[in-house]
């Protein structure tokens, strides 16, 4: 993996007030590879507390028609918490790339012990009942603690899990986002979805642009950086990516940008 480097500053923004210039024009041949919660969506207290509103759908089924398909949802969440949020109509990348499904369906997932994971699993149930404002999600492949309602036991958080993960050995390892910790396999993530992806129809050939918004995005930013496309960080912080936004509302507001011009040109 490439060495993170720091925001580019040529035409990005610095690290507040980011106008909706500092994206560049899309190519008509884009193909587009979209987190969700940060970036598509705000972010919500609890994951199970994320409502999907009217103009959104749309966006996205027009957003796919307009980019021949090439439209993939990438995130942390399982691919059937992502369908039950956004329907079967979408290529996806759940669990940080863990499990995937292409543009003719079929679904590919990371073979590992999951045995060791649902005895991880039960460990932590017991940490977070002792701390009830922690939020344990457990999404098959992937454990994932929040602390976004204690921010006060981050440390004790990433203790914990730290632990648990030396226990699992290789297979898995600790993945840190925003206000949580994560235990995932090994060896996947954001970038390597993104990586499969671009070699397969409709994305083959196509630019491949990648918005995000949390360190876990950073894989996919890496990725797309390499193969010559468009990485766009939502919000502040460091980044590799090349391009900012502020806000969910920006990242609407460009795509749908996208879409209108494409109408004009055609």
């Amino acid at each position: 993996m490439a060495p993170r480097r720091q925001p580019r500053q040529d035409g990005a923004a610095a690290d507040a007030g980011f106008p909706l210039g500092t994206v560049p024009r899309l190519p008509a041949e884009a193909g587009f590879f979209l987190d969700i919660d940060g970036t598509l969506l705000d972010i919500a207290e609890k994951p199970q507390l994320v409502r999907i509103d009217d103009d959104l759908g749309p966006l996205l089924a027009t957003l796919r028609d307009a980019s021949g398909g090439a439209v993939a949802l990438i995130s942390g969440r399982p691919v059937a918490e992502i369908d039950r949020l956004f329907g079967r109509n979408f290529c996806v990348a759940g669990q940080h790339g863990a499990e995937r499904r292409d543009a003719a369906g079929m679904v590919h997932r990371h073979g590992l012990p999951l045995a060791r994971l649902r005895t991880a699993g039960d460990t932590l149930r017991r940490f977070s009942a002792a701390h009830p404002a922690l939020i344990l999600e457990d999404k098959g492949m992937n454990l994932a603690l929040h602390y976004r309602l204690a921010p006060h036991l981050a440390s004790n958080v990433q203790g914990a899990v730290q632990d648990i993960v030396k226990d699992l050995g290789e297979d898995f390892e600790v993945q840190e986002g925003k206000m949580v910790f994560e235990i995932k396999p090994s060896g996947k993530d954001k970038g390597t979805a993104i990586a499969e992806f671009v070699k397969e129809k409709p994305f083959r050939d196509r630019m491949p642009v990648f918005i995000g918004d949390d360190d876990t995005d950073e894989y996919g930013f890496r990725i797309v950086n390499r193969l010559g496309g468009h990485s766009v960080k939502v919000g502040g912080g460091s980044t590799t990516a090349r391009w900012r936004l502020p806000d969910a509302s920006a990242v609407r507001a460009w795509l749908w940008r996208f879409i209108e011009r494409g109408r004009l040109d055609s």
